[in-house]
Protein backbone atom coordinates (compact mmCIF):
# COMPACT_ATOMS: atom_id res chain seq x y z
CA UNK A 1 0.00 0.00 0.00
CA UNK A 2 2.44 2.81 0.38
CA UNK A 3 4.89 1.38 -2.05
CA UNK A 4 1.74 2.26 -4.34
CA UNK A 5 1.59 5.02 -2.95
CA UNK A 6 5.52 6.10 -3.23
CA UNK A 7 5.03 4.93 -7.05
CA UNK A 8 2.33 7.09 -7.36
CA UNK A 9 4.26 10.07 -6.25
CA UNK A 10 6.98 9.78 -8.14
CA UNK A 11 4.40 9.03 -11.22
CA UNK A 12 3.14 12.51 -10.45
CA UNK A 13 6.47 14.54 -9.77
CA UNK A 14 8.07 13.59 -13.26
CA UNK A 15 4.55 13.60 -15.00
CA UNK A 16 4.63 17.75 -13.36
CA UNK A 17 7.88 17.79 -14.27
CA UNK A 18 7.52 16.69 -18.24
CA UNK A 19 4.14 19.06 -18.37
CA UNK A 20 6.40 22.24 -17.40
CA UNK A 21 8.67 21.45 -19.69
CA UNK A 22 5.91 20.80 -22.63
CA UNK A 23 4.21 24.12 -21.34
CA UNK A 24 7.28 26.20 -21.76
CA UNK A 25 8.08 25.03 -24.64
CA UNK A 26 4.78 26.04 -26.45
CA UNK A 27 5.16 29.14 -24.73
CA UNK A 28 8.30 29.59 -26.41
CA UNK A 29 7.03 28.58 -30.33
CA UNK A 30 4.17 31.09 -29.40
CA UNK A 31 6.52 33.68 -28.73
CA UNK A 32 8.18 33.06 -31.81
CA UNK A 33 5.11 33.01 -34.12
CA UNK A 34 4.01 36.21 -32.41
CA UNK A 35 7.30 37.84 -32.98
CA UNK A 36 7.40 36.95 -36.30
CA UNK A 37 4.32 37.52 -37.12
CA UNK A 38 4.43 41.20 -35.78
CA UNK A 39 7.81 42.04 -37.42
CA UNK A 40 6.12 40.53 -40.79
CA UNK A 41 3.24 43.24 -40.31
CA UNK A 42 5.51 46.17 -39.42
CA UNK A 43 7.83 45.75 -42.63
CA UNK A 44 6.50 44.53 -45.23
CA UNK A 45 9.07 44.53 -47.71
CA UNK A 46 10.83 42.45 -45.44
CA UNK A 47 9.47 39.28 -47.35
CA UNK A 48 10.20 40.91 -50.41
CA UNK A 49 14.07 41.97 -49.84
CA UNK A 50 14.60 38.19 -48.31
CA UNK A 51 12.96 36.61 -51.39
CA UNK A 52 15.71 38.54 -53.84
CA UNK A 53 18.27 37.98 -51.28
CA UNK A 54 17.67 34.13 -51.49
CA UNK A 55 17.67 34.26 -55.03
CA UNK A 56 21.09 35.79 -55.03
CA UNK A 57 22.56 33.28 -53.18
CA UNK A 58 24.46 30.63 -55.15
CA UNK A 59 23.57 27.30 -55.79
CA UNK A 60 25.45 24.12 -53.61
CA UNK A 61 25.44 21.09 -54.75
CA UNK A 62 26.60 18.23 -52.97
CA UNK A 63 29.64 17.87 -56.23
CA UNK A 64 30.26 21.02 -55.61
CA UNK A 65 31.29 20.65 -51.64
CA UNK A 66 32.49 17.61 -52.32
CA UNK A 67 35.07 18.79 -55.16
CA UNK A 68 35.52 22.78 -53.71
CA UNK A 69 38.87 21.90 -52.07
CA UNK A 70 40.27 19.45 -54.28
CA UNK A 71 43.22 19.85 -57.09
CA UNK A 72 41.26 19.10 -60.50
CA UNK A 73 43.30 17.71 -62.77
CA UNK A 74 46.23 15.11 -62.89
CA UNK A 75 50.10 14.90 -62.61
CA UNK A 76 51.88 16.66 -65.36
CA UNK A 77 54.75 14.67 -67.41
CA UNK A 78 57.54 16.72 -65.90
CA UNK A 79 56.83 17.93 -62.40
CA UNK A 80 56.56 21.78 -61.60
CA UNK A 81 57.55 23.91 -58.32
CA UNK A 82 53.90 24.67 -58.53
CA UNK A 83 52.97 20.95 -58.48
CA UNK A 84 55.20 19.73 -55.79
CA UNK A 85 54.20 22.56 -53.64
CA UNK A 86 50.22 21.58 -54.31
CA UNK A 87 51.56 17.71 -53.67
CA UNK A 88 53.02 18.62 -50.39
CA UNK A 89 50.35 21.51 -49.53
CA UNK A 90 53.11 24.32 -49.12
CA UNK A 91 53.86 27.58 -50.75
CA UNK A 92 56.35 27.03 -53.87
CA UNK A 93 58.74 29.52 -51.69
CA UNK A 94 58.36 27.45 -48.65
CA UNK A 95 61.47 26.77 -46.57
CA UNK A 96 63.60 23.31 -46.38
CA UNK A 97 62.31 22.72 -42.92
CA UNK A 98 58.73 23.49 -43.43
CA UNK A 99 59.13 21.27 -46.83
CA UNK A 100 60.60 18.19 -44.77
CA UNK A 101 57.42 18.74 -42.06
CA UNK A 102 54.84 18.30 -44.57
CA UNK A 103 56.88 15.72 -45.78
CA UNK A 104 56.71 13.98 -43.47
CA UNK A 105 53.16 14.43 -42.00
CA UNK A 106 52.07 13.13 -45.42
CA UNK A 107 53.90 9.98 -46.11
CA UNK A 108 53.25 9.50 -42.54
CA UNK A 109 49.51 9.16 -43.89
CA UNK A 110 50.33 7.60 -47.38
CA UNK A 111 52.93 5.24 -47.45
CA UNK A 112 52.86 1.95 -49.11
CA UNK A 113 53.91 0.04 -46.04
CA UNK A 114 50.54 1.48 -44.19
CA UNK A 115 48.34 0.88 -47.30
CA UNK A 116 49.16 4.17 -49.61
CA UNK A 117 49.27 3.89 -53.09
CA UNK A 118 53.42 3.35 -54.12
CA UNK A 119 53.13 5.98 -56.77
CA UNK A 120 51.31 8.71 -55.01
CA UNK A 121 54.48 7.86 -52.76
CA UNK A 122 56.58 8.42 -55.39
CA UNK A 123 55.03 11.56 -56.52
CA UNK A 124 55.16 12.78 -52.71
CA UNK A 125 59.34 11.54 -52.95
CA UNK A 126 59.43 13.38 -56.44
CA UNK A 127 57.69 16.58 -55.07
CA UNK A 128 59.97 16.84 -51.73
CA UNK A 129 63.15 16.18 -54.31
CA UNK A 130 62.11 19.19 -56.08
CA UNK A 131 61.55 21.66 -53.46
CA UNK A 132 64.37 20.45 -51.33
CA UNK A 133 67.00 22.09 -54.10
Amino acid sequence: MIEDLLFLLYCFDNFNKMTSTLIAAGIGLAVVGFTGRYILKRMPQLSQKMAEAYKNVPKLNSQTLANSKYYKGGFESKMTRREASLILDVSPTASKLKVKQQFKKIMSVNHPDRGGSPYIAAKINEAKDLLEK
